[in-house]
């Protein structure tokens, strides 16, 4: 039962992004930039990629057979912001909310994980 919170945690964080697909306010307030032309088509990209990643973590909540596979996909999301937000130097604004979203998800990320990898 902990484990399938953990994979529903996991799609919680990812939802907010995911449905900025569908949203160019969300995505503005997200990312605290105005888009047009080719950053709102990557930022567009960018939430439906979010949607894959959130799909595959709920279908990895209720059948483990997909655990060790969405386990990568949410680490490369997951720890990839991470990364690359720490890369940048910590920029405070709206993209630290994400990095916050993230360092949570850090805790069902990790149980989820070695679960699927056990």
């Amino acid at each position: 039962m902990l484990i399938t919170l953990a994979w529903l945690a996991l799609v919680l964080v990812h939802t907010p992004p995911a449905l900025a697909t569908f949203s160019p306010a969300l995505r503005r307030r997200m990312y605290g930039v105005e888009q047009g032309g080719a950053l709102g088509v990557i930022l567009t990209h960018r939430g439906v990629l979010f949607l894959a990643v959130a799909t595959i973590c709920a279908y990895a909540a209720f059948f483990p057979d997909g655990r060790r596979a969405a386990s990568i996909v949410a680490a490369i999301s997951v720890v990839g912001f991470l990364l690359t937000y720490a890369g940048a130097k910590f920029p405070k604004g709206p993209l630290r909310s994400i990095a916050l979203a993230d360092a949570v998800a850090l805790a069902p990320l990790t149980a989820a994980t070695l679960d699927a990898w056990a």
